[in-house]
């Protein structure tokens, strides 16, 4: 049984930020409905992999295990049919433009009335409230208005946003938690809640530490230059002789053992890299230097060098080196899958472990409203009663 066993959530959400916010409810065992626009779908169904390979794997890697529905909530039959089920759900998951769900009649204060145990959990590009609340936006946006883009690359390069979405998952985690925390609150109150996220809120909280250095001295950090705007000494990537390395730092306890690792135990009690308060502005010089040294081994030989010397250190990895490393699978990080139409095919798992009620990462994505009449059911809609919806236009 999942930790979130015989919880039922409603996703209409869309994309990335309300999706993966789901399938981690999914793959902790909710009952995770899918409502999407009939034929389309979600957007994300679109996003295919290339002309010859129409699968989507943002739609599968954010929808697995979820049941899919069909309802047009722009029509009065598809209203009526969110709100049946919204009375029988625990959460519902949002992430269209603020204000629309509202001009549905669909939103928190509307379906409240009808379930006042429901969590009804929304996500947007800035925030609930503000100048910027009705605006829309993307991941590309978050990136950009919270800051992380400009400390990316180095000084004089032009900004370049991360090779991920990652405003949209740092959002889902925080719906994900905005979820889980309500829910137990639920359980002492009896009451559900609205709960808000944004892609701007979830950047600020991913740099709090960068961002409250600017706060108590004023003095913007800047460009990451290949390590961390905040961190010196041996905080920064690398080249080695076939590839790429990253340092996290050889802080005093560490010194010694990384000067022996890379073979300059001449290094330890060098004045120069000293702890004293003068270090800093030999950064350049300690940089130098290591740039010539790690380019005289191969990767996997620095690797074997530091680890024997206790070092924090990752040889940086493209994704085909990820999804080869044992590690990641050792952890259930990547799971291998049974896929009905694909065959066996690598997944991504749940980045959570539990001893007592493990998660269960579902292989399928469902097809759009593949499970509409069955959930109608459930919900207690008879077989007429589902005929004249149809005939509605509520799918």
């Amino acid at each position: 049984m999942g930790a979130l066993d015989g919880v039922r959530v409603l996703d209409v959400s869309m994309v990335v930020q309300g999706p993966q916010a789901g399938q981690l409810l999914a793959d902790l065992g909710a009952d995770v409905i899918k409502v999407e626009l009939p034929g389309s779908g979600d957007f994300a169904r679109g996003l295919v992999i290339s002309a010859d390979d129409p699968r989507s794997a943002m739609f599968y890697a954010l929808n697995r295990g979820k049941r899919s529905i069909s309802l047009d909530l722009r029509t009065e039959a598809g209203k009526t049919v969110l709100r049946r089920l919204a009375q029988g759900a625990d959460v519902l998951l949002s992430n269209f433009k603020p204000g629309t769900l509202d001009g549905w009649g669909l939103g928190y204060y509307d379906l409240a009335a009808l379930n006042p145990r429901l969590i009804y959990a929304t996500g947007s590009a800035f925030g609930p409230v503000g100048p910027d609340a009705e605006r829309e936006g993307a991941d590309i946006n978050g990136q950009a208005a919270g800051g992380l883009l400009s400390t990316t690359g180095e000084d004089g390069s032009f900004p370049s946003p991360v090779g991920a979405f990652i405003a949209d998952h740092a959002a889902s985690q925080n719906l994900a938690a905005g979820v889980l925390a309500a829910l137990y609150a639920r359980e002492r109150t009896g009451r559900g809640q609205r709960v808000d996220v944004s892609l701007l809120g979830g950047q600020i909280w991913s740099q709090a530490t960068e961002i409250t250095q600017y706060l108590l001295s004023g003095q913007v950090p800047g460009r990451a230059n290949r390590g961390h705007p905040a961190v010196g000494g041996v905080w920064r990537v690398f080249a080695t002789a076939d590839g790429h390395l990253a340092i996290a730092g050889a802080r005093a306890p560490l010194w010694a053992g990384f000067c022996r690792a890379i073979e300059r135990p001449d290094l330890i009690d060098d004045p120069r890299f000293s702890q004293g308060s003068a270090r800093e502005a030999r950064w350049p010089e300690l940089y130098s230097l290591l740039e010539a040294i790690f380019r005289t081994h191969s990767t996997d030989e620095w690797c074997t060098r530091l680890r024997a010397e206790g070092q924090r250190y990752a040889p940086l990895h493209d994704y085909a080196e990820v999804a080869a490393d044992p590690q990641v699978w050792a952890n259930g990080y990547l799971i291998d899958v049974e896929h009905p139409q694909w065959g066996r095919i690598a997944a991504i798992g749940s980045p959570i472990r539990f001893s007592e009620t493990p998660s269960n990462p579902g292989s399928i994505a469902p097809e759009v409203g593949q499970h509409t009449e069955e959930v109608l059911l459930e919900a207690g809609f008879s077989w007429q009663e589902i005929a004249e919806l149809r005939e509605q236009g509520a799918w």
